[in-house]
């Protein structure tokens, strides 16, 4: 459906949708307004959208395409979609706001349910992330090109990613059963691309989270090996599913995980 060249044209689509966001990286440029569910929005999660919408029905892929800055299609439409873009055109927004760099450009191509392709790309890092279904993960960034996972040394201390912007009572009853870890927190979807480069094993995520938010990051995980299942489950988190666009909790693991486990007894 999808080829990786295919997917690299798309990644020049996130690209421009990033360099349309920095525009308006500056403190003096950001035009912060409220959503109706008390989330912040700002011009340039708005001129993201254009851009990505733009590109994305410029392609000869006629499919669907949902996006956070855009009215919901009815479930009634969105039930029948087999095949359907799902963005988030700035993930992130506290962090584009906080200026702290740790915000991502969201793309995914979603196939019965299943993220096959994604990709994530951080402007203010200069890195884009992107994997396809059943080809790889890589990570370009300064012009090279990085298959993922780059790295991972199974002694290590276990590393588990928290949100930076999102904490919560249950995170801290779950991380009550290792015994030894270190908490990376950072923010929007980079904590999948953290996982899926090998540098950190362990993202549980027990707050709310809209598909919108996860789709991209967990295709380019599951195509490097790693696995984003239900929490308690090995079911794999869906899409498109039900009427409502929140997921359920989750636990998404790096490809070496179970290694990990088997080598430290997590």
């Amino acid at each position: 459906m999808l080829d990786r060249l295919q997917l690299k044209e798309i990644c020049q689509i996130a690209i421009r949708a990033g360099d349309s966001i920095m525009e308006h990286y500056s403190i003096n440029k950001m035009e912060i307004s409220e959503k109706s569910d008390s989330t912040p929005v700002t011009v340039a999660d708005l001129a993201a959208h254009n851009v990505i919408v733009e590109g994305l029905s410029s392609l000869p892929f006629n499919f669907p395409i949902l996006s956070e800055e855009a009215s919901i299609a009815s479930w009634d439409i969105r039930k029948n979609w087999k095949t359907y873009w799902l963005i988030d055109p700035l993930d992130g927004t506290k962090e584009f706001i906080n200026q702290n760099g740790e915000f991502t450009v969201n793309i995914a191509l979603i196939d019965n349910g299943t993220p096959i392709a994604g990709i994530v790309y951080a402007p203010a890092l200069n890195q884009c992330f992107y994997g396809i279904e059943g080809e790889g993960a890589w990570c370009a960034q300064d012009e090279k090109e990085h298959t993922l996972p780059c790295k991972f040394n199974l002694q290590a201390k276990l590393k588990i990613v928290g949100s930076r912007s999102h904490q919560n009572p249950e995170v801290k009853t779950y991380l009550s059963q290792f015994d030894d870890y270190e908490l990376v927190a950072v923010g929007s979807s980079l904590k999948f691309c953290l996982l899926a480069a090998g540098e950190a094993h362990l993202y549980p995520r027990l707050g709310p989270t809209s598909e919108w938010d996860t789709a991209a990051g967990q295709a380019v995980l599951v195509a490097a090996g790693g696995q984003v299942n239900l929490l308690n489950s090995n079911e794999p988190l869906r899409y498109n599913q039900k009427e409502e666009i929140l997921n359920p909790q989750f636990l998404a693991t790096a490809k070496n995980f179970g290694a990990y486990n088997m080598e430290n007894e997590v």
